[in-house]
């Protein structure tokens, strides 16, 4: 019922447009009737979105699952990746979903409701694990608006393109660049040494031949 209903709608917002269309229009091609419909979607806003609800439970299950010594920043940005697998699930339908939000001043509006969910879902996640930080909820929610940001940039890149290519590696992309500038470095394996750097104080005028004998030095001693 609830696929025919999205069905439904979306057939006539393609024939007529989203504004001339009513929710009993929508339910009159469906064959259901009006109770029927506002007992799946509380509004005609809602059955464009149909699957953020679901998919705003996943993240958040996914985030409460999370072990503690998780790295968080890479965590949040796999759980970035189930809303592009939402996405990906149904190109041909997002596609639509995106084109049709485009045009419809109120669906964009809509839109950024769902998205600011979703960001506030990440950023609850980092203000639990930066707690003890200092500057921990200013850390939390940058870093959720950038992972989002990441994440939308290459998801509407991949839309804007009819839903061609893979949009895993844009978002994969993305995401990685947010790691890089939030994330914790990894730590070295056991028994492997980080690279050292070596710091040689020498007087101004030394001959260069006396710099690096202090540096071979230096580094023979290590």
């Amino acid at each position: 019922m609830r696929d025919a209903l999205v069905a439904a709608a979306f057939q006539l917002f393609l024939e007529r447009g989203y504004e001339q269309t009513t929710v009993d229009d929508i339910v009159a091609l469906a064959g259901v009737g009006r109770r029927s419909f506002f007992r799946y979607f509380p509004s005609k806003e809602d059955v464009v979105f149909p699957d953020h609800e679901r998919c705003l439970a996943d993240m958040t299950a996914f985030l409460a699952a999370g072990a503690d010594d998780a790295e968080p920043v890479r965590r949040v940005c796999d759980a970035a990746r189930l809303v592009l697998r939402m996405y990906a699930e149904n190109p041909t339908f997002s596609v639509q979903r995106y084109r049709l939000t485009r045009k419809v001043p109120g669906l964009r509006a809509y839109e950024l409701s769902v998205v600011w969910r979703y960001e506030r879902a990440l950023a609850a996640y980092l203000r639990r694990r930066f707690a003890a930080r200092r500057d921990g909820t200013l850390q939390a929610d940058v870093i959720a608006a950038a992972v989002v940001a990441a994440h939308n940039n290459a998801l509407r890149s991949w839309l804007r393109s009819d839903g061609q290519g893979e949009a895993s590696a844009a978002v994969d992309h993305a995401l990685a660049y947010v790691q890089s500038a939030f994330g914790e470095a990894p730590v070295p394996p056991a028994g492997e040494r980080p690279e050292d750097v070596v710091v040689v104080v020498s007087r101004r005028g030394a001959p260069l031949w006396r710099v690096v004998q202090e540096i071979e030095a230096t580094l023979g001693r290590s």
